[in-house]
C-alpha cells in the first residue's frame, strides 16, 4: 500500500499555509527508494536521484539522509547537493552542451562527471589527462519515452556523442591518456518497456571492451510513473532481475565486473507531491463549465508543455455528484489543466488537489504575470513544516537594478 496523505490532512494544510500550495510527503520518497533497493537486491547498482525533478534543499537533504546519491544537470545543482550535505563521491554531474569552464568548475568540486561532446572531452583530456576519471555520455540511437520532448536517445537528439563517432572518441583517449570510468546513456523519460533498458545495456556492452579501465555502465533514468487511474508504470522488479542477469552474464563471459548506475528523478519524488489549489470562480459556458483556480501555467506547466495528465481530486466535496469540468488557471494564456474532466461537484472556494506533483512541477515554475510562486511544505513523521515561503513583492524585485 502506497503511503499517502488524506484529504483531511491536505485540507488542513491548505487552510494553514494558504493556496496554491505544494506539499511533499517524505515517507513516500523513502518508500520509492526502498522499492528500488528491493527490486535490484543482489545486483551491483547505485541510484542517483535526478535533482532536476525537485531541488528544494530540504528534499535534497532528505534524499541524502535515506542513503541515495544525487545526479545533477548543472554545476549549480551540484553546488546545491554539496550544500545539502552530499559527499562529492555521491554526486554525479552530467553535462549537456555546456561551456568547458562549467565542466572545470564541476571538476574542482570533486564530483563524478559525464561529458557529452568530443570537443569538451578533448579539452578535458588535454587539461587533466589520466588524473581525473570521467564518463562519456553516448547517444544510443534508441527511440524511447512517452513524449518526443522528453525522448533523448534517438538519432536526431542533441544529447550525447553519437555511437558512430566512437572511433574519434578512442582517438581522443589515446591522444590525451584519459581515464574513462563510465559509459552513460539516457534514452528518455516515461519509459515503460523494460526492453528499452535491455537494448541500452546491449549497446554499451558492445563497446565496453574498447575501454579497458571501465568500471560503470550508467543507464540514466526515465522510469515510467503512473499518472492516470489504472495506468501501469515500469515493472521495476522485472528491470532489476534483467539488469542482474545481464551484468552477471557479461562478467562470466569477459571476466570483468561492471557496476550499474541509474538516475531516477520522477520515480523517486513524483508521487510524494500534492499541489493544492482553490476554486476562485465557476463559469458556465455553452459546451463546458470552467472551474477557475488560483494558479496557472506559471506554477504547473506540465499539462500545457507536455500535454501531461494529472489526476485532480475535489478534496472539499469528494462525495458530490459527478459533473464535467474544464479546470483552468488565472494566467493570460489558455492554461487548461483538464478538459471535460469528471469530478465531484465543484463549488467556489473548494480545494482541488493535483496528484503526482513532486517532479517537474514547482521546479519548472516561474513569475509569469508577476505572480508569486507558491509555498512548499514537507510532511515527515506526521509533522508538517514550511520548506519554502510564499513569495512576496520583494521576491519579484530581487536581482533587479533600479
Amino acid at each position: 500500500m502506497a503511503t499517502e496523505l488524506s484529504h483531511e490532512q491536505l485540507s488542513a494544510l491548505a487552510r494553514e499555509y494558504g493556496t496554491p500550495l505544494y506539499v511533499y510527503h517524505a515517507e513516500r520518497i523513502r518508500e520509492q527508494y526502498n522499492n528500488l533497493l528491493e527490486a535490484f537486491r543482489g545486483a551491483d547498482v547505485r541510484f542517483f536521484y535526478a535533482a532536476k525533478a525537485l531541488t528544494n534543499i530540504n528534499v535534497l537533504r532528505y534524499v541524502n539522509h535515506i542513503g541515495c546519491n544525487v545526479d545533477c544537470s548543472s554545476v549549480n545543482e551540484a553546488r546545491l547537493a554539496l550544500h545539502a550535505g552530499f559527499d562529492p563521491e555521491k554526486v554525479l554531474y552530467t553535462s549537456n552542451n555546456v561551456s568547458f569552464e562549467e565542466i572545470e568548475e564541476a571538476q574542482s568540486l570533486g564530483v563524478h562527471i559525464n561529458i557529452d561532446s568530443i570537443s569538451n572531452l578533448r579539452k578535458f583530456g588535454r587539461k587533466f589527462g589520466h588524473s581525473y576519471p570521467v564518463g562519456i555520455r553516448l547517444r544510443p540511437n534508441i527511440m524511447a519515452g512517452g513524449n518526443l520532448k522528453i525522448s533523448t536517445g534517438h538519432a536526431d537528439s542533441k544529447f550525447g556523442i553519437p555511437l558512430e563517432n566512437i572511433t574519434e572518441v578512442l582517438d581522443v583517449i589515446r591522444e590525451t591518456n584519459l581515464f574513462i570510468r563510465t559509459l552513460h546513456i539516457h534514452t528518455g523519460s516515461e519509459i515503460k518497456d523494460v526492453e528499452v533498458f535491455a537494448r541500452g545495456i546491449e549497446v554499451l556492452f558492445e563497446v565496453a571492451q574498447q575501454f579497458p579501465e571501465l568500471e560503470v555502465i550508467d543507464l540514466g533514468g526515465g522510469f515510467k510513473v503512473p499518472y492516470m487511474p489504472g495506468e501501469e508504470g515500469t515493472d521495476i522488479p522485472l528491470l532489476g532481475k534483467k539488469v542482474k542477469e545481464e551484468f552477471e552474464q557479461y562478467e562470466a563471459k569477459y571476466g570483468r565486473k561492471l557496476q550499474a548506475w541509474f538516475e531516477p528523478g520522477k520515480y523517486i519524488v513524483s508521487e510524494c507531491g500534492y499541489f493544492i489549489t482553490k476554486v476562485n470562480v465557476l463559469k458556465p459556458a455553452v459546451n463546458a463549465v470552467f472551474a477557475g483556480v488560483d494558479t496557472g501555467l506559471n506554477h504547473l506547466i506540465r499539462p500545457m508543455f507536455y500535454n501531461a495528465y494529472h489526476q485532480i481530486e475535489n478534496i472539499s466535496n469528494p462525495t458530490g455528484a459527478i459533473q464535467q469540468y474544464n479546470v483552468v488557471g488565472n494566467i493570460c494564456e489558455t492554461d487548461t489543466f483538464a478538459e471535460n474532466r469528471p469530478l465531484p461537484e465543484i463549488r467556489e472556494g473548494d480545494f482541488l488537489v493535483f496528484r503526482n506533483a513532486g517532479a517537474y512541477c514547482f521546479e519548472m515554475s516561474s513569475h509569469y504575470n508577476s505572480r508569486f510562486k507558491p509555498a512548499e511544505v514537507m510532511v515527515e513523521d506526521g509533522t508538517a513544516r514550511l520548506i519554502r515561503k510564499r513569495d512576496e513583492l520583494s521576491d519579484l524585485l530581487a536581482g533587479q537594478v533600479y
